[in-house]
């Protein structure tokens, strides 16, 4: 099938997929009222193989290391898959399926998995990375970015973390966890019965970002916008924290985002 943009809808919601540009949310309106900021990097784009920042781009596999191009000196960042362009696996009027392989510069074959299902009041992506050949440490995520305002007073964040990632001056954890400290955020937080954000934009709309994995990037420190990035380990996780990626055991996560008017 074609990689030309996918429109998804349910009640008064409306979702667009873009395969062709990294298999991102390009849009998500709300009774014509758009969160996602628009353009070529924004929307929501999945994190592949890895999330965040990767410490100088290596990683280790066994005996071997690897190298990652640098996109984020002296760091690489957020993954290969959003740069690519995704098949259309399957496309109905409030679902559809979209898939990656993995190609260079990652290393290791294997396939990209993202699955997209609109309701009225919510949208799950489900998100999956399997390998059919060599294992390997992996991650996935979410990179959305939700508009500061909708044309009135600026969104709230809440959530209850259990505890905040220190952070260092190259913007990776240090690996001390120390207790949450108030934003604005470039940071990584542990959450261990899911993560649970709720985004309040006054007298508009809520909408809760939750996911069974226990680790959120909280990111507002650009005007336009604020991103809540669920994701399976914190920044630099394919050297701390690794998720093996093996024949019998592809990785998995979900996220939903749920909203209502107020």
């Amino acid at each position: 099938m074609s990689n030309d943009e996918i429109t998804l809808a349910a009640g008064d919601a409306e979702v667009v997929l873009a395969p062709g540009n990294g298999g991102r949310v390009r849009s998500l309106r709300i009774g014509g009222t758009e969160l996602l900021r628009q353009g070529e990097r924004f929307g929501c784009f999945p994190m592949a193989p890895w999330c965040g920042r990767v410490r100088d781009g290596r990683f280790r596999n066994g005996g071997t290391v690897q190298q990652m191009p640098l996109n984020a000196p002296p760091h690489a960042i957020h993954g290969t898959v959003r740069d690519g362009v995704w098949r259309v696996a399957r496309a109905e009027p409030a679902e559809a399926v979209l898939t990656y392989d993995l190609v260079a510069p990652w290393p290791y074959a294997g396939r990209v998995t993202q699955l997209a299902a609109l309701t009225e009041d919510a949208l799950t992506l489900t998100m999956s990375v399997e390998t059919y050949d060599d294992s390997f440490p992996a991650q996935i995520g979410w990179h959305p970015w939700f508009h500061r305002s909708l044309g009135g007073d600026d969104v709230r964040i809440d959530f209850d973390p259990a505890w905040q990632e220190e952070r260092g001056d190259d913007h990776l954890p240090t690996g001390n966890r120390v207790d949450p400290k108030p934003g604005p955020w470039d940071d990584c937080f542990g959450m261990p019965g899911g993560v649970d954000v709720t985004l309040t934009w006054p007298g508009q709309l809520e909408l809760k970002v939750s996911s069974r994995e226990e680790w959120v990037v909280v990111y507002d420190e650009q005007r336009e916008a604020v991103c809540v990035e669920p994701q399976t380990g914190p920044p630099d996780g394919l050297n701390t924290l690794p998720r093996l990626v093996t024949p019998i055991e592809p990785l998995e996560a979900m996220t939903t985002w749920t909203w209502r008017r107020l």
